[in-house]
């Protein structure tokens, strides 16, 4: 019997059970549709991280001031003002695997521009701070080295500033106030996106630092001492974290003249490992996900054997003409066989449909990022044909081994 006419007849035994055979797919259905909608589920909280990877910039680590105590109480991190501008310029020119290390400060402020103003962050950077994030202008310049070193009235504006503030109309060249202060735009930030914590990183100002410290603060003993809130590291490709990191500490340690046995008045965080152990485990919550889905495709399978030796039993008498008449039991074999596949693909198919509008349903209602790729899909459609075949093979072997005179004696 060919191929075809093996297929004709395993629709023909499908369709005579119509519900019977609906049964039977819809533990598959239900598997491909789980495993399908798992897998995108887990592929978008994984892109989403490397998303938020790829706006902090590659190879970052973070040098914060530490804590500090008072009467016996921690007063926690970040309130020991220790970090300076020259600190800084020394990890950037002492430690060769470093590409440069930004001094980075920040307040928040009201943003005025006409009859419009903002609330936003306002940071104080030099250039070398876009270079660290991988950031980069979509209009205008940098700052020149006069505008850094004389507290120049210059910013760079992020896109949700220039848009609350400007609207369609372009920035650079407009003067705004902050604070009392006006700042001329020389240049728009590239939009960057929401960072690891959700908050939008194109809600912002950038100014030159010594611009912040000497006139938004007023230029206090705080800045007269050039004391930076945190330090921004980036690493050049290649170049080991984990030996920079150490290589930072050993320097502000000197430094800052620290003994051995007491604590570091700063903290290091690399953020980049950070992101990556979170990447890490959002792809093997993926797997496990896709593993415990792939559990209902198992037992659809079951239900097919099931289906199957029920069917076999039913059509043993069928199977006992048709030998008598010509039959091999390969012919026999590749009916039940095709007949379980078939049940698996047209399941399989209808998983699709399913675990794509489940897809869609999770990422518009839920709200979460998903990501349904071609790959899953047929991983999915695949395994659902190879448990077919798995779980069909045993009832087919066992029609085609009947022998043509028992089957037609079968009451």
């Amino acid at each position: 019997m060919s191929l075809l006419a093996a297929l004709r007849s395993a629709l023909r035994a499908l369709l005579a059970n119509t519900l019977r055979s609906i049964l039977t797919m819809l533990g598959i259905i239900i598997g491909v549709a789980a495993v399908i909608t798992m897998i995108a589920v887990g592929s978008g909280a994984t892109e989403r991280v490397q998303a938020q990877m790829m706006g902090l910039g590659s190879n970052i680590m973070l040098v914060l001031p530490g804590g500090v105590s008072q009467a016996g109480v921690r007063l926690g991190a970040q309130t020991r003002q220790r970090l300076t501008e020259e600190d800084a310029m020394a990890i950037g020119l002492e430690i060769p695997e470093v590409q440069v290390a930004a001094p980075t400060t920040r307040t928040s402020g009201q943003v005025v521009g006409g009859n419009t103003n903002w609330g936003t962050t306002i940071f104080g950077v030099n250039n070398d701070y876009l270079e660290a994030r991988d950031w980069s202008l979509v209009s205008g310049r940098l700052f020149d080295p006069a505008e850094l070193a004389g507290s120049a009235k210059v910013a760079w504006m992020g896109q949700t500033v220039a848009r609350e503030i400007f609207g369609e109309q372009d920035p650079v060249d407009q003067v705004v106030r902050v604070r009392g202060v006006p700042m001329k735009i020389i240049g728009v930030l590239a939009k960057k996106g929401q960072n690891s914590m959700g908050q939008d990183q194109d809600d912002a100002l950038m100014i030159p630092i010594s611009t912040l410290r000497n006139r938004i603060w007023g230029g206090d003993a705080t800045s007269r001492l050039k004391r930076v809130g945190s330090i921004m590291v980036k690493v050049r490709e290649g170049q080991s974290m984990k030996g920079v990191e150490d290589s930072v500490k050993d320097l502000l340690r000197q430094r800052f003249k620290v003994p051995v046995g007491i604590d570091d008045p700063f903290q290091v965080r690399n953020l980049t490992e950070i992101l990556q152990a979170q990447e890490e485990s959002s792809r093997i919550m993926t797997l496990l996900l896709a593993a415990v889905a792939g559990i209902s495709l198992i037992i659809g399978g079951i239900g097919i054997m099931n289906i199957m030796l029920v069917s076999v039993t039913e059509r043993t008498r069928e199977i006992g003409l048709r030998m008598a008449v010509g039959a091999r039991g390969k012919d026999i074999l590749a009916q039940f066989l095709i007949e379980a596949v078939t049940l698996s693909l047209i399941g399989g198919a209808l998983g699709v449909l399913l675990g794509a509008g489940a897809t869609w349903a999770v990422g518009n209602f839920a709200g979460w990022q998903v990501s349904m790729s071609v790959a899953s899909i047929v991983l999915a459609v695949g395994f659902s044909a190879l448990v077919g075949i798995f779980f069909g093979f045993y009832p087919a072997r066992r029609a085609s081994k009947l022998l043509p005179i028992q089957a037609l004696r079968y009451e």
